[in-house]
């Protein structure tokens, strides 16, 4: 017995689309509501009521915005193809090619499409992960074609977000997280802030319910004396408008619950309460006119004094997604900052509605999108077309899109004025990159605001940035790939000169990796075993790994990690989640024999992380040493040998440290500090020069967590002016 729909949504959606829509294209969507309730006969959602619901519920969001005929059709088809099992072919013959494609970009991958694609890949896709990841991609990349695939996908996804709550809890998360990630921010590339606050307050509650309703009570607390003070802010600049002869309405709005939640945090920051908080209140002025906005700003700023350095013309300087808006900042009544803004009618739309604002179907039209500059406003689109060509990997190009496109952005200048967007925190480098590939690669200087500047330095708005290109191509520095570092922050940019390493020479690249390799583990003091490394990291042979490490595939970082695993990894050993031990023995594990007293040894100084061997000795316990040690090696009774692994215990293990570096005036501050800010203590330095060479060597025993911590900190080290090398010394080689 199948389930019969609720015909209400259903005509709610037709009453919508006949407000708006012509007869003839009207009646193409109800042929394709006809279609989607045959097709999900039957089918229900795990709230219980009949599936078709779903596409019903996203149409009309969809229709209430006035979009167009083959939109609306799509949204009510976009689960046909995944759940019904049926074919895009069959709906290009019932429908059109256009109502099709538009299905197909929404619909996700299933793994056994995926795999009788590319039997290469069964072995990635066999999780949940990467088949979303290949999803998203998917729709990203049918997106850039046509931003409708998006506008469906969004609505879609609010739909779910609000009936979220018959799901399990794990499932609950992980959508909402998927939501605040990548849905949210899209709504706000795409300049869909109606969408966007309303993705980001269902995500709030799911993801963090304790504080969600924590601020829902405190908006609530206040929200009688917010409505008081908008109502008399708005009187108090309805008035002089009027007089001016600015027509206009005035209205008062305050932020959404996950806004607000992000600026109590940033205040709380700076020791600011919630109650000191009044810029949660915005008054929107909307003109008819383009001359009217800037009439009003006169007002505004006659009546109420602005805020130094809070005033943005984005109509003059329309932002990335076609957001336009004059932006002020004014101490209204009662002397409390609040936001204003001033937009007209369309811009407004435009505010509110974005990109969909583009596909809104006007009377008289031929159902074709407006002529508005459109592909030049969404230029953006155009780089996750070129990256699907660029970057192979599914994780890697979500990544890319996160970092790239989806964070909040900085505009800058090139010489010439033309504008460039980059995510917060990007360097000239990848401004370099953004322009050229070539000139990305050849990049040896930055001239930011007339000024040489660091090539690791981040960008701000309205920076204008010149590079400086070198004379004879060189290529990129592998130590660009070093996040530590700094030096590039756009996936796009890394993209890139991971290609630029690949495409040289195998043998150098080996060569490359294997001085890498044999540096980092030199200077860690660990045991250089390649059939290890290779089977740990699952390569299939050397060449291949050290190939991989001077491409900048993986670091020389993860390397150091295999080859110090944790305990879980080796032993099954049950330790107790108690507060760390002061005492570094007391972390340690002696399988086999129990209550064993254990130390340290001094000659090899083992820390967290490296491979280490116990030697018991009658009367004294067992020793610890790094394996390898000369020490241990030379002792014959083998039966002493006693398998030893790290706890579960995080501490602090001494490590003596030598640095070669040329001696100059500041050299030690210079060492201390970077020490300091990698929160490492120093328990004694030393140092000694050479006056014939002005050479010098500094000695230091510093206490770091384990292996992780002393290869950042050699990292680190190796960047100061002077420093030639670090590496790490046992107590034999120290005397």
């Amino acid at each position: 017995m199948t389930t019969t729909p609720q015909i209400g949504s259903a005509k709610d959606l037709m009453d919508t689309v006949h407000k708006y829509l012509p007869v003839d294209r009207a009646s193409t969507v109800e042929h394709s509501l006809e279609y989607a309730i045959k097709a999900h006969d039957g089918q229900v959602r795990v709230s219980g009521e009949p599936f078709v619901v779903h596409p019903i519920s996203t149409a009309i969001r969809l229709a209430d915005m006035r979009l167009d005929a083959a939109t609306i059709q799509a949204a009510l088809l976009h689960d046909v193809i995944e759940d019904c099992g049926i074919t895009f072919k069959e709906l290009e013959e019932e429908f059109s090619t256009e109502v099709a494609k538009l299905v197909d970009g929404v619909t996700k991958l299933k793994r056994l499409d995926m795999i009788s694609e590319n039997s290469a890949m069964m072995k990635q896709i066999a999780t949940p992960e990467a088949t979303r990841a290949a999803s998203l991609r998917k729709m990203l990349v049918a997106m850039a074609e046509d931003v409708r695939v998006v506008l469906i996908k969004l609505s879609d996804r609010l739909h779910n977000m609000q009936t979220l709550g018959h799901l399990p809890v794990p499932k609950q998360q992980r959508i909402s997280r998927e939501t605040l990630d990548i849905y949210s921010p899209l709504a706000h590339r795409l300049g869909m802030y109606e969408i966007k606050w309303q993705l980001e307050d269902q995500a709030f509650r799911y993801l963090m319910p304790r504080q969600y309703k924590s601020i829902s009570r405190l908006v609530s607390r206040k929200r009688a004396e917010r409505e008081i003070y908008t109502e008399a802010a708005v009187k108090a600049i309805q008035g002089p408008l009027d007089k001016a002869s600015v027509t206009c309405r005035v209205d008062g709005r305050v932020k959404h619950l996950y806004s607000t939640y992000s600026k109590l945090q940033r205040y709380e920051r700076v020791g600011r309460k919630f109650d000191e908080i009044y810029d949660l209140i915005a008054i929107r002025v909307i003109t008819d006119n383009l001359g009217d906005c800037y009439a009003a700003l006169g007002v505004v700023h006659s009546k109420w004094r602005p805020v130094p350095g809070q005033f943005d013309d984005y109509i003059a300087s329309p932002k990335e997604n076609m957001y336009q808006s004059l932006h002020t900042s004014v101490r209204g009544p009662g002397n409390y900052p609040i936001e204003v803004q001033i937009r007209t009618q369309e811009m407004h739309e435009i505010a509110e509605e974005g990109v969909a604002s583009h596909w809104m179907y006007k009377e008289g039209e031929d159902g074709a999108p407006k002529v508005d500059n459109f592909e030049t406003k969404m230029s953006w689109l155009r780089q996750l077309l070129d990256w699907q060509r660029e970057v192979s990997g599914d994780d890697e190009y979500l990544a890319t899109v996160r970092t790239d496109i989806l964070q909040d952005q900085v505009f800058v200048y090139t010489p010439k004025g033309d504008v460039k967007d980059l995510p917060s925190g990007a360097t000239p480098i990848d401004f370099a990159y953004r322009i050229h590939t070539d000139l990305g690669h050849n990049t040896v200087g930055a001239i930011v605001n007339g000024k040489l500047t660091a090539l690791n330095t981040a960008l701000n708005n309205g920076d204008v940035v010149e590079i400086r290109k070198a004379r004879i191509p060189r290529g990129p520095s592998l130590d660009w790939l070093n996040l530590d570092l700094g030096y590039l922050i756009t996936g796009s940019a890394q993209t890139k000169v991971k290609q630029w390493f690949r495409k040289q020479e195998r043998q150098s690249n080996v060569r490359r990796g294997k001085d890498l390799l044999k540096k980092e583990l030199r200077r860690l003091g660990l045991i250089y075993n390649e059939k290890k490394i290779v089977t740990s990291l699952d390569y299939a042979d050397f060449d291949d790994l050290t190939e991989a490490l001077g491409t900048g595939q993986i670091s020389v970082g993860r390397v150091a990690e295999t080859l110090s695993p944790t305990p879980v990894e080796v032993f099954n050993t049950e330790i107790s989640q108690a507060k760390p031990p002061t005492d570094q023995t007391k972390g340690l594990f002696v399988m086999g024999e129990p209550n064993l007293l254990t130390r340290i040894a001094q000659c090899c100084s083992p820390v967290h992380g490296d491979e280490i061997e116990g030697y018991l000795t009658r009367g004294r316990g067992v020793t610890v040493h790094r394996q390898g040690c000369s020490i241990l090696r030379d002792r014959e009774n083998t039966e002493r040998h006693l398998p030893v692994a790290w706890g579960h215990y995080e501490t602090t293990y001494a490590s003596r440290l030598k640095i070669k570096a040329f001696d100059r005036v500041g050299l030690i501050r210079d060492i201390t500090n970077v020490v300091s800010s990698e929160n490492v203590n120093i328990h004694s330095l030393t140092s000694d020069e050479d006056d014939k060479t002005n050479a010098c060597t500094v000695s230091l025993t510093v206490y770091t967590t384990g292996v992780e911590q002393l290869s950042l900190l050699f990292s680190r080290l190796e960047t100061i002016p002077g420093v030639d090398s670090v590496f790490r010394v046992s107590e034999a080689q120290s005397l």
